[in-house]
């Protein structure tokens, strides 16, 4: 009789240690639809182990009572859109610890092409732990970024309408763009108002600048010298009142901001963030309004975010609203920025670097991080500093995004630590950034055996 190989028996136990254990082993797979959702569960959980539910809410709630009937504890769901909302707000009501998946991790394999192969095979990748949820922020945090997507909104909307009135006095070619700078600001809508109540004298109309417009008066008078007919008078009349409507409802929005975030519990107290401020001593009613809202930000975080170039109130309160102020939901800093996608996306093959650009997405935290740079680029500051170095080297794009990977860095050290930003200056950073080159200019002059001397 032979002997058996020591070595296959080796090889066999390998195999057998590496063999996939269940991890989740009451667990359910959901595949998300418009009009249907199917859902799955393991074999020996149910007889039927596959079932289909209509996306009616009191379907919704019988979804959740046969995944609690048959002891499901974790649910993973794939899905685009917001269809995937509805069910996830309703099984984690129920206790359910609901995972919602990127649908761009969990490919298509040959043969698997229905609804209902697509939820078993999320359930049985589930059930080995092979998924890891996308992040969604805390409940309280979800309602402040309703809030401030809703205010993105209407901004936007409501920028259509400024075209349409830039539109209707470009026809009756009244040339006021060239003499003011921004149609929406004081001058320009003292002037389309005064046109729409039926004032036709362009000096009585150019009187009613501001003081700070450097366009000398004639030359205004004869900007507003045009041809008022009645369908352009009609429609700037239109653009004028819904741009006028959408105004109301940003600051509606903007009231509801402030209320909500009211409510969060604050780790300094907001009587001793105004004195930060200094909101109690301005006099301007519109300055006075910003410091308030940055005040209630520094009650909020615990830290004045805004004192990060390029980061204003607005800036601040989106990124909050995307990433809520748990940094401890990432490992690090790193993994942070990896999850905005600021990072390198390092393609290696072959050992050599195919690319190295960084990923492209829609978060609108990264967005906010990129404008922060785009401003902060102008500034006489050490980030402005670097941000033009790297501009000089590798483009403006490159530079911007190395700018908020940095911006990105310092909003995650001041919210887990509780540091504040201090900012060192243009030139601090220009001698600091010599010295490190000085240093790198020794340690090559050494390894070739020679000695740098000063001129």
């Amino acid at each position: 009789m032979a002997k058996k190989n020591p070595a296959t028996r080796q090889s066999k136990g390998k195999v057998r240690q590496n063999i996939l254990e269940r991890i989740n082993l009451h667990a359910a797979g959901i595949d998300i639809g418009a009009n249907f959702h199917f859902v799955a569960v393991g074999e020996e959980c149910a007889e039927e182990n596959v079932r289909k539910f209509d996306a009616f809410t009191s379907d919704l709630h019988r979804m959740a009572d046969w995944l609690s009937e048959h002891h499901i504890q974790t649910v993973v769901m794939e899905s685009t859109g917001v269809y995937w909302i509805p069910a996830f707000q309703i099984l984690e009501q129920r206790g359910l610890e609901v995972k919602l998946v990127n649908a761009a991790h969990v490919k298509n394999l040959p043969g698997r092409k229905s609804d209902v192969s697509d939820c078993q095979w999320l359930q049985q990748l589930h059930s080995f732990g092979l998924l890891n949820g996308s992040f969604r922020p805390k409940d309280e945090v979800c309602v402040l970024r309703s809030f401030l997507r809703l205010r993105d909104t209407l901004v936007k909307d409501s920028s259509s309408h400024i075209l349409r009135m830039q539109k209707a006095l470009t026809q009756m070619n009244i040339q006021v763009h060239r003499v003011i700078t921004d149609i929406t600001g004081y001058s320009g809508m003292a002037i389309i108002r005064a046109i729409l109540d039926g004032e036709r004298n362009a000096l009585k109309l150019a009187q009613m600048k501001h003081p700070l417009v450097k366009a000398p008066t004639e030359v205004i008078v004869e900007a507003l010298q045009g041809d008022y007919r009645t369908e352009h008078l009609f429609e700037l009349q239109t653009a004028l009142d819904l741009y006028d409507v959408y105004q109301r409802k940003i600051l509606e929005c903007e009231a509801q901001v402030e209320q909500h975030l009211q409510q969060w519990e604050p780790k300094v107290d907001f009587e001793q963030a105004l004195a930060q401020t200094g909101a109690l001593q301005t006099r301007s009613a519109s300055v006075r309004l910003e410091l308030h809202r940055q005040a209630q930000l520094v009650s909020v975080c615990g830290v004045d975010l805004t004192r990060v170039p390029g980061l204003s109130t607005l800036a601040v309160r989106t990124i909050i609203g995307e990433t809520g102020l748990d940094m401890n939901c990432w490992k690090s800093e790193k993994h942070f920025c990896s999850w905005l996608k600021l990072c390198p996306d390092n393609r290696i093959s072959g050992g050599k670097v195919l690319s190295s650009r960084a990923r492209r997405t829609r978060n609108r935290a990264t967005a906010m991080f990129r404008l922060a740079a785009q401003s902060a680029m102008r500034s006489q500051t050490a980030i402005g500093a670097f941000i033009r170095r790297i501009k000089a080297r590798l483009g403006a794009p490159i530079a911007i995004n190395a700018g908020a990977h940095k911006l990105a860095q310092l909003f995650y050290r001041m919210l887990k630590f509780g540091e504040t930003y201090v900012e060192r200056g243009q030139t601090y950073y220009e001698t600091k950034y010599k010295e490190r080159l000085l240093r790198n200019l020794n340690r090559r002059a050494k390894e070739f055996g020679l000695q740098l001397a000063p001129l």
